[in-house]
């Protein structure tokens, strides 16, 4: 393509040289108001979160804190009771079960149920 010389702008011409090329202008003010809304936003979110931060803060320094026990635990191994035979429901169990003897004549001294003889038995 050929350029013709005629229309090439002339130095002379103030004004050609003044008028930038169509639509920079407008891509110019877009840019900005690009930057512009962009720091806004960034504004805003900083913002947002120092709030967030300082009620976070206010509501930690409200809470009570876990309070200590005022009594050691005790590490010593408590009886071992049976309610039942406290309040003489049952009556008191030997630590080891006592098994039936066998008489003179091989026979039990009871019926053999399995059951751990009661110590009016014995």
């Amino acid at each position: 393509m050929a350029v013709d010389p005629e229309d090439l702008p002339s130095p002379d011409a103030p004004e050609a040289a003044a008028v930038p090329p169509t639509g920079w202008r407008a891509h110019a003010v877009q840019r900005v108001q690009i930057g512009l809304i962009g720091l806004a936003a960034m504004v805003l979110l900083v913002g947002l979160a120092n709030i967030i931060i300082s009620n976070a803060r206010q509501n930690q320094a409200q809470v009570v804190p876990e309070a200590a026990p005022t009594v050691a635990p005790q590490r010593t191994a408590a009886a071992v009771s049976d309610p039942l035979a406290d309040v003489g429901v049952l009556p008191d169990l030997p630590e080891v079960p006592v098994l039936p003897t066998d008489g003179a004549d091989g026979a039990a001294d009871g019926p053999d149920t399995g059951d751990v003889p009661l110590p009016s038995q014995r």
